[in-house]
């Protein structure tokens, strides 16, 4: 392990990093709990989930010996033509939780695929039904991941930019609220003959910068979408297995989507895994005896059984009365910091559904992810020992649910301290901190 930050530089290349002037890579040689700890021994509370996966904390136990009892029974096996107990428990077990019109699994191994599978499904749906409908809503500012089909259903945007002349075609809408629903319902109908499907974020989106907004408003849209025979997508991909303060974004909602995609928490952040569900009515869709009307989409990993019974070993300890108690319980402790934190005057926009709390900081810049203030505020925190990815200026708590109330309530003091230190200032001294 010796100079692993120069080892490092010399053959990796980092995700939603400019290489050229990102800093050294921290080393991180172990994970317990809500702790992450680095080459030289310093400790680091994760306060955003490894990217909003781990929801137990890291090296948890139990997951690791179901894992390890199966790594010694079945690792892997072709998905087509084959099955095994892992997938078919899981699938079970997902299927139970979910809206009731959900009646099947499609595996894949992330989140990207799991989106690009449901809109393959929809498409394929209409085609396959003898209708002509190729048109896809999605809402503005939408991020549904990277791959060309989950970047084509996201906003547009600098991220997206060198690949625009080859991304599909898109209608994007704004997300709802009590004035503007009438407006995109009567844009929706315009559209409704031609439209294959509606995909969504529901409740938060997450990678535009945490932005929130009512299920109410959003059960309205499904509603009217259902109404005009419009496939409903919700990607839950960040918002499923407790985030939202229930166990999926759906149990804050009267409507069912058509689809629903899954990832990131899914495995309790142990291994990559995706799962687009469906119902029975698409489902049949492409049963028949004309094979053309199959469904030609797959992965190697698909439904991996090690992948499976992380997943099933996880969804185990999110339904202990001990897990539901602790996500009610992070929720409250946000509630309670929202009332110190929405008084202080470099913050602005404070939000939180369930366990995710996010706040903007004020500068003479543009609210974005390109502020620059994102990379300072980032290594301020790293200095205090807290993993904090500001989204630009927009800064966010996602915790693994086995968070105490005195780490929360640490990271919430140096959050005040943070802030209190530039009160004064117009702006962070950005060059200092490079």
């Amino acid at each position: 392990m010796h100079n692993l930050k120069n080892r490092d530089k010399a053959v990796n290349w980092h995700p939603y990093t400019q290489m050229k002037t990102a800093g050294d890579s921290i080393p991180v040689v172990k994970g317990k709990g809500v702790y992450l700890y680095d080459d030289e021994g310093k400790r680091y509370i994760d306060a955003v989930s490894s990217w909003w996966v781990t929801l137990h904390g890291h090296a948890h136990s139990y997951i690791a010996e179901k894992v390890f009892q199966q790594l010694n029974t079945l690792e892997q096996v072709i998905f087509a033509g084959f099955t095994h107990e892992p997938a078919v428990r899981l699938s079970e077990n997902l299927l139970k939780l979910l809206p009731g019109n959900q009646k099947k699994i499609f595996y894949s191994d992330n989140g990207s695929t799991a989106v690009e599978a449901a809109l393959k499904m929809c498409v394929q749906y209409a085609y396959n039904t003898g209708k002509d409908k190729t048109k896809i809503l999605a809402f503005k500012n939408a991020y549904h991941g990277d791959t060309f089909g989950a970047m084509s259903v996201s906003g547009r945007s600098v991220w997206t930019k060198p690949f625009g002349s080859m991304l599909f075609e898109v209608v994007f809408i704004d997300t709802p609220n009590a004035e503007n629903l009438e407006s995109l319902k009567n844009q929706i109908k315009d559209l409704a003959e031609e439209t294959a499907c509606f995909i969504y974020e529901p409740l938060v989106q997450g990678a535009a910068g945490m932005l929130m907004y009512k299920a109410e408003h959003l059960d309205e849209l499904m509603k009217f979408c259902r109404s005009k025979e419009i496939l409903m997508i919700q990607d839950e991909v960040f918002t499923g297995f407790g985030r939202t303060g229930k166990l999926f974004a759906a149990d804050h909602l009267t409507e069912s989507p058509d689809i629903m995609c899954f990832s990131k928490g899914l495995t309790g952040g142990t291994m990559p895994m995706g799962i687009t569900t469906c119902s029975e009515e698409i489902f049949n869709a492409f049963l028949s005896d004309d094979k053309y009307k199959t469904l030609f989409h797959g992965h190697s990993f698909t439904a991996n059984p090690l992948a499976c019974t992380a997943a099933l070993a996880s969804m185990e300890l999110l339904l202990q009365k001990e897990t539901l108690n602790a996500i009610d319980r992070i929720s409250n402790q946000h509630s309670d910091f929202i009332k110190i934190l929405s008084r202080h005057p470099n913050v602005e926009n404070v939000r939180q559904t369930g366990t995710i709390l996010a706040f903007e900081y004020k500068t003479d810049q543009n609210t974005s992810y390109f502020n620059e203030i994102g990379r300072v505020l980032y290594d301020a925190f790293l200095q205090r020992g807290i993993i904090m990815r500001p989204l630009g200026n927009v800064m966010y708590l996602v915790p693994p649910y086995c968070i105490t109330s005195e780490e929360l309530d640490f990271i919430y003091q140096n959050i005040l301290e943070v802030l209190n230190a530039f009160r004064n200032q117009d702006h962070f001294p950005i060059h200092a901190a490079d």
